[in-house]
């Protein structure tokens, strides 16, 4: 009696949470975006949102909520109930270095988080202003090389993407330093290279490819495996005969711990469906960003490997600055 008893209840159980992911979403979902609006995460979600909404049947809504360098938005993220109505992008490595930088104590790691499908891939890149005397990487390296410490290296903050790029640069090219200058952001950036007050700066494709196609500012190397269809004339780094640094900033939607797998399964099945559009397809390649597609076992790989791969560079990072 008592093993029928608890039998049904199981059953019941069960039932009622498979009810519940069926009936998932019944109301509007919050989509958290930890950066002001108008920049390029902002930009990407507004795209995929609008089509998503139309294939899940109710309202997906952008919420910006920016502040230290994303820790504000990614808090309120792992605070939320995990019912699938609050979800929100996080950038890899950006969000990993926040957590594992102990100055920023935050609140969350990498396990506070359910990825769910990963949406943009922006490989880093090197560039310099048009007016800039360095017409290639040699030019940049060989100076860096034989001033160390001296040649300007701009990122879009410390321990974003670019700032671990420049370390990756550094340990794949023997015997070179630059200068760490570190920007809020890739207009800063983008204000003080043209400027003439930076020699050289580390950003994303995706960040610089309106004033590369303009001819404002000259892209000396890709740091990805291949080439970028939207800069197919500027090679990788490794073309260029050095060791492969590969270095990205990935935008990828995520919840909080605890999520149920089938409502998990609905918004990455949806969001992916809403990525293959034509439309946001063609939306996204106007705005130079690249999409790729993770998602389930594939996505969770990526966000823990990241998490190890991060975790080396920004310990060096680190202690060079203590030095």
């Amino acid at each position: 009696m008592i093993r029928t008893i608890l039998g049904a209840a199981v059953g019941l159980t069960l039932g009622v949470s498979a009810a519940m992911a069926q009936s998932f979403p019944d109301r509007a979902i919050n989509l958290m975006v930890a950066s002001p609006a108008g920049g390029s995460t902002d930009v990407g979600a507004r795209i995929v949102t609008s089509i998503a909404e139309k294939l899940i049947g109710q309202p997906i809504v952008v919420v910006n909520k920016a502040g230290a360098g994303g820790q504000v938005g990614w808090t309120d993220l792992v605070r939320q109930k995990p019912d699938g109505y609050n979800v929100g992008f996080v950038i890899l490595p950006g969000t990993n270095t926040t957590y594992l930088d102990p100055q920023r104590q935050a609140l969350y790691t990498n396990e506070s988080f359910t990825p769910i499908i990963n949406h943009v891939l922006d490989p880093g890149v090197i560039w310099v202003a048009a007016s800039s005397p360095f017409k290639t990487l040699k030019d940049v390296l060989d100076a860096a090389k034989a001033k160390p410490g001296e040649l300007k290296a701009s990122t879009t903050g410390i321990l974003s993407d670019d700032h671990l790029a420049i370390l990756m640069v550094e340990e794949a090219v023997p015997d070179i330093k630059f200068r760490l200058v570190h920007l809020l952001g890739s207009a800063a950036q983008m204000k003080e290279t043209l400027g003439g007050n930076i020699d050289v700066s580390f950003d994303n494709v995706g960040s610089i490819v309106k004033q590369a196609q303009a001819g404002q500012v000259r892209v000396l190397a890709v740091l990805d495996t291949e080439r970028s269809k939207f800069l197919p004339d500027v090679p990788t780094f490794k073309e260029l005969g050095y060791n492969e640094v590969v270095s990205s900033s990935t935008r990828g939607i995520a919840g909080p711990k605890g999520m149920k797998p089938d409502v998990v399964a609905k918004l990455a099945d949806t969001f992916e469906k809403a990525m293959k559009d034509p439309e946001h397809q063609k939306k996204m390649d106007e705005v130079g960003l690249a999409v790729k597609i993770m998602k389930g076992a594939d996505y969770q790989k990526y966000f823990d490997d990241l998490h190890a791969k991060s975790k080396k560079y920004v310990e060096w990072a680190k202690n060079r600055q203590q030095k």
